[in-house]
């Protein structure tokens, strides 16, 4: 069956189901053309339809766009040679004369002789999941027939401007997937043109919105060719204006085309719009919001007392906000920042967690968030909140004080308000006694995990189905009692206290910065640091088997896939090679970077990622570096212990004193290394429903139920466990959320979030820090200078002896790379996050919660890390 094809197209007719013949642009208009009481400039659009037959008859297409793909990106002389020959190519192929007659027609029904504006409007422009926004052309003022057509051919040829192509190739965009349609408008000649923000585009505060206005044509705004009067509104009033001096603006000419002109001097200082037109222009701003469900970034013009609007499009910066049951002020705290892991989760991995973890969370932007409003509200929780999370990481509590300091922000609650731990689960100080260093209290919390996990492994095997999910909802419950187990919450925070008090009153008594960072070096019973040693032990196994080496350089550089585990054994000495890897993914397989998102892949799924880090060991240490290092950690921490201790003895008091501390020196030797355990098994019971659940979806593929296993990662667990039970899923449901997830994927999400949209990420208010140094949280004390390496994936690690380690965060899958490096710096952390515990068991100087390390640090770049101080220098 041949598809009718369509040339032209009304704008009103427009909307995102034609996205494909319209392009963004036009969608988004003919969609904002149906809502009540906006008024859109007529017109219509010249479709794909269109631009695919004109394209077709382009001498050589094909050959000129495999050039373009096969060149360069960084070539910008071959970029800007290629892609003008491209647009040259377009522009002179004629109109094919039916499509020429159609848009003839189309003009004279705007009116004979009318303006008209000729926009782009490309197939992946102004989409929620990416905006392409100045990447394509825009005419205005066009005027006749021969002249629409060749603007229309100037705008389908501007798919190919160098920075059009540029973006492409940097966002690994095929040029063939993009088309372009072009909408004609009738033009508008406005009085006062700009744009208006229905959130701070900033702070992205919902209740505030911002309006840029100027006179004449909106060119001039955008062009920078004057700066704009601006307008803050919120809550239906002007709350702030700055006026500019409008002494230039943009005018349309009687034949077609603009030009600058000089603004009369008597209207230079006043403003482009009266209050009540801001506020006019707002009220339609907030209508266009609620119809696309996000705040918009949306053009306008002023014409004849009445407000057209000429685009909008997601303001993409705005970070979305959790769903709330009331209309009640709602302060959020971030779980990613506590957890170490700050990327986007998808569906199942969000669902999973929430119905797992001890406090309720919010979904907002594919990262999870806990309501912290009634502890804040309350004055017996709000001073234990406040000091849990500031000493975790000091930007989320001034990020909280400041919402704090605004009056009325959070309404009081009696003084017996409501209790719970602190965002992202964390144990904060305990009412009861807290446990002494009873050794044998640990081994009896490990082996209750073990024994859990054990009876969960057992209990996945026979159970499929509907059955398999009853199981799990029992599993989840089961998860929650160990996670929540009192003595378990008990031996943390008596691990985390006795390390603040040591470091607080070591400080009080001897002058001594972080003096618990010496003495929890190698302390026993630590699962994540010991991953880290454990490979160093498989390194000793693969460094004398040359053969072994080799191939793992060739698994590096991606001649063999996952499979070579099987290969590796044919070698010589490869059957040891391979016991030693399988031993260790074994015991640490279900681990991998952003391991609370059930959907990522695990080192025993993916064991290839192992590989670079096998072989920088292999290359940086020699045999028997595991056992050393574990016990010079121990004989230092012995050496600090004996040394304060006997400090004590010689002050007054000192008896006492000495007493005390050598009690809480033997509480964080005893429960300092328990503090990663719980999280390690959290990704031990979630690997086996991961591996339950892949093994279910593997039956709905072979039942034609799903396309692809992977695709159950983009459902809720409820909603997997309806498709299991009906056979049926929704395909367009699991596309929406794919597009979602990659436009969650672009966000950074906020340490502190307010229900009105405000991302707050805090701020170091020191005085300590030198003059263009980076500050951070000191967590593990130290100074070291040496070569940064920043490294935003595991998979590209490239490390040499002194390195320090430059990353957005780490989790406890980086920890390998911690052996083989002087220091790190990261971007999210606090004192008690796992790269903070990680680098004090090491004894790696490390900064932490240092916003934008790796964007202000380059990689290969000599700097100072002062982790007793807390800050980075950036040496020349």
């Amino acid at each position: 069956m041949t598809m009718r094809r369509t040339d032209l197209l009304d704008l009103h007719d427009a909307d995102a189901t034609r996205l494909a013949l319209v392009g963004g642009k036009g969608a988004q208009l003919g969609a904002l053309s149906r809502i009540d009481g906006i008024r859109v400039p007529d017109g219509f659009c010249v479709t794909t339809d269109a631009f695919r037959r004109v394209v077709a008859r382009v001498p050589s297409l094909d050959g000129r766009l495999d050039r373009l793909s096969r060149s360069d990106p960084d070539d910008r002389e071959a970029l800007r040679t290629l892609s003008a020959d491209l647009r040259r190519a377009i522009e002179e192929t004629a109109v094919p004369g039916d499509l020429a007659a159609e848009i003839t027609g189309a003009l004279a029904r705007l009116g004979e002789g009318t303006a008209v504006a000729v926009r782009s409007s490309a197939t992946a422009e102004d989409l929620p999941t990416a905006s392409f926004a100045g990447q394509q052309d825009t005419y205005l003022n066009v005027v006749g027939p021969a002249e629409v057509l060749r603007h229309v051919s100037r705008c389908w040829a501007s798919l190919f401007t160098e920075r059009a192509v540029a973006y492409r190739r940097r966002n690994g965009i095929d040029h063939r997937t993009v088309e372009m349609a072009v909408v004609v408008q009738r033009m508008v000649f406005p009085e006062a043109a700009g744009v208006l923000f229905t959130a701070d585009p900033l702070s992205g505060d919902r209740r505030t919105a911002t309006v840029d206005a100027g006179l004449g044509l909106g060119e001039a705004l955008v062009s920078g060719l004057v700066n704009p009067d601006v307008f803050t509104v919120r809550d239906g009033a002007v709350v702030a204006r700055a006026i500019a001096a409008k002494q230039r603006a943009v005018h349309a000419l009687p034949g077609g085309g603009t030009r600058e002109v000089e603004v009369d001097p008597q209207r230079q200082g006043r403003p482009a719009l009266t209050d009540a037109q801001v506020l006019r222009l707002v009220e339609l701003g907030r209508r266009i919001e609620a119809h696309f469900g996000r705040p918009q970034d949306i053009e306008w013009c002023l014409a004849d007392d009445g407000f057209r609007i000429v685009q909008s499009r997601p303001i993409t910066t705005a970070y979305p906000i959790p769903d709330a049951a009331d209309q009640d002020h709602h302060i959020y705290v971030s779980v990613g920042h506590q957890q170490m892991m700050t990327d986007a989760m998808k569906p199942l991995g969000l669902s999973l967690w929430r119905r797992t973890a001890l406090v309720p969370m919010h979904e907002a932007g594919g990262r999870l968030f806990v309501d912290v409003t009634p502890r804040l509200a309350s004055p017996a929780s709000r001073a234990a909140l406040l000091d849990v999370l500031g000493r975790g990481d000091p930007l989320v509590r001034d990020a909280l004080e400041t919402v704090l300091d605004r009056d009325g922000t959070v309404p009081p609650l009696p003084a017996t308000g409501p209790g719970g731990p602190p965002a992202g689960g964390a144990p904060e100080p305990s009412p009861e006694p807290l446990p002494e260093a009873d050794p044998a209290i640990v081994p009896e919390l490990i082996e209750r995990s073990r024994a859990s996990v054990a009876a969960l492994e057992r209990g996945l095997r026979t159970r499929s189905g509907p059955a398999l999910f009853d199981f799990l909802l029992e599993a989840f419950e089961e998860h929650k009692r160990v996670l929540g187990d009192p003595l378990s919450m008990r031996a943390i925070t008596a691990g985390m206290e006795a390390t603040w008090w040591l470091n607080d009153q070591l400080g009080k008594w001897l002058g001594e910065k972080n003096a618990a960072d010496t003495l929890t070096l190698s302390a026993p019973g630590n699962i994540t640091s010991e991953m880290g040693l454990d490979l160093l032990d498989v390194a000793d196994v693969i460094r004398p088997r040359p053969e072994v080496v080799a191939f793992l350089k060739g698994v590096e550089k991606g001649v063999e896939d996952e499979g070579f585990l099987d290969e590796l054994a044919k070698l010589p000495g490869g059957t040891e090679a391979r016991e030693a890897i399988d031993a260790y993914l074994d015991r640490y397989g279900m681990r991998c970077v952003g391991e609370i998102d059930i959907t990522r892949p695990r080192w025993r799924e993916r064991p290839t990622t192992l590989v670079p880090l096998i072989l920088d060991n292999v290359r940086n240490f020699g045999p028997g570096a595991a056992a050393r290092r574990f016990e010079q950690g121990r004989q230092k921490a012995r050496q600090k212990e004996q040394d304060v201790l006997a400090r004590l003895r010689a002050l007054p008091d000192g008896d006492r004193r000495a007493e005390t501390a050598k009690r809480k020196i033997d509480q964080v030797r005893a429960f300092a290394g328990y503090r990663e355990y719980p999280k390690y098994g959290i990704v031990s019971r979630s690997f086996l429903y991961k591996q339950a659940l892949l093994e279910e979806a593997g039956r709905l593929v072979q039942d034609r139920v799903l396309s692809e296993k992977e695709d159950i990662f983009y459902l809720t667990f409820p909603e997997l466990h309806d498709v299991v039970r009906s056979h049926q899923v929704d395909d367009r449901l699991i596309r929406r959320r794919k597009d979602a997830f990659r436009s969650y994927e672009t966000l950074t999400p906020p340490r502190v979030l307010t229900s009105d949209g405000e991302a707050l990420t805090g701020a170091y208010r020191r005085q300590d820090v030198p003059a263009g140094a980076l500050a951070g949280l000191a967590v593990s004390t130290g100074t070291v200078e040496g070569r940064a390496r920043v490294i935003l994936d595991l998979a590209d690690a490239d490390l040499g002896a002194g390195d320090i380690l430059v990353t957005r965060f780490t989790d406890p899958s980086w920890s390998p790379l911690f052996v083989g490096v002087a220091g790190l710096v990261t971007e999210v952390g606090g004192l008690m996050t796992h790269g903070a515990v990680i680098a004090r068991e090491y004894g790696l100087p490390a900064v932490v919660g240092v916003e934008g390390a790796t964007r202000l640090i380059r990689d290969g770049q000599r700097i100072r890390v002062h982790g007793t101080d807390g800050y980075v220098e950036l040496l020349p």
